[in-house]
């Protein structure tokens, strides 16, 4: 392969190949998530590659094409996902590509490319600009363990683990219906206090099911009474959490960093060297603070499409998610699932 082509990410058999070899790849280039995302969502993956004479790939960018009436066709990489590096050896044809891309988001009028490297891209002469901007946190899991919980914050995190130990928090790891159901319920809680509808519970049971040996739901429980959850992804020594959920009325009892902290026990016993704490809205400064608590290293995470949205269209967008927002508010569970369920497919 002498030029950039669209290869079949799910078919292809060099697909993993590059994604087990690749420094820059991670959990969201696997097989098994762009299969959650399709059978999830419906979103089709599909991969410009290059590759040498004999084959081989040396270069690739993944994508999932999002067919929506209500947000317009796209290609991202990826959907759901914090971010989603290009997988390029040394030399590869960075000029090709974004020729490449441009050339395809032209003939079958896709209604912008977006990009969600966290290495960075280059956009003098790309077209791509600068549409979104988070922080993505990770921390460093190596060296001692009473060194690296001395990092951690003294009052905000210490302190509650602490709490966590004297309130007996009862921990529970797995990939059961029982632990997801209890990470689900709770996760109904947390989406309404942040006035947003949950995830379908069909996107967290493909995950589970596509990356059996990756993801987990992770529980603290007082007594029997669950107080928090997280769910995490593994791809070789990198821990990722990805998605949070707590009842309000237990706060106090330390659950979610009693979960982070064993989840950080966990992952160093498995060989882990990084737990990626994912990307924050950086007007979210409770969330950007909890992560900072840990001691984890912050850096700003952009994300580029080619074209860019107007300034009216992101207005609109705007607009809209506040009224949907204030709705979302009051509704009862069953319509907020409702609302996740036929939202969610439209907005990767």
């Amino acid at each position: 392969m002498s030029s950039w082509q669209w290869i079949d990410p799910l078919k292809d058999p060099r697909w993993p190949v590059l994604v087990e070899r690749h420094p820059h790849a991670s959990i969201f280039h696997t097989r098994g998530w762009l299969e959650a995302l399709k059978h999830a969502y419906g979103f089709e993956p599909a991969a410009l590659a290059t590759g040498t004479p004999d084959g081989s790939l040396v270069g690739a960018v993944v994508f999932c094409r999002v067919k929506s009436w209500l947000t317009g066709r796209r290609l991202v990489s990826l959907p759901f996902s914090d971010h989603c590096d290009l997988l390029l050896d040394e030399g590869c044809d960075q000029e090709g590509l974004m020729d490449a891309l441009r050339s395809e988001r032209v003939r079958d009028r896709w209604r912008y490319v977006e990009l969600r490297s966290a290495q960075g891209l280059p956009r003098s002469g790309t077209g791509l600009v600068e549409s979104e901007r988070y922080y993505l946190h990770r921390l460093d899991l190596r060296g001692d363990e009473n060194e690296l919980f001395g990092k951690f914050h003294k009052n905000h995190v210490v302190r509650k683990i602490r709490r966590s130990e004297r309130e007996k928090l009862r921990y529970e790891e797995g990939r059961s219906d029982a632990l997801l159901q209890t990470f689900y319920k709770l996760l109904i809680q947390t989406r309404r206090r942040h006035t947003l509808p949950p995830q379908p519970i069909e996107w967290f049971r493909a995950v589970l099911d596509c990356l059996p040996e990756q993801a987990s739901v992770r529980v603290a429980f007082k007594d029997d009474t669950p107080v928090a959850s997280i769910v995490t992804l593994r791809h070789r020594d990198v821990m990722v959490y990805k998605y949070g959920a707590s009842d309000a009325a237990f706060h106090a009892l330390g659950g979610m960093p009693f979960l982070f902290w064993r989840t950080i026990c966990d992952a160093r016993e498995l060989g882990c060297v990084t737990l990626d704490l994912g990307r924050s809205e950086i007007a979210n400064e409770g969330l950007v603070a909890f992560k900072d608590h840990w001691g984890a290293t912050r850096c700003h995470l952009s994300y580029s499409r080619d074209p860019p949205v107007s300034r009216g269209g992101a207005a609109t967008e705007q607009f809209s998610t506040v009224l949907a927002r204030r709705v979302f508010s009051f509704i009862p569970d069953r319509l907020l699932i409702a609302a996740g369920r036929t939202l969610y497919p439209h907005i990767g």
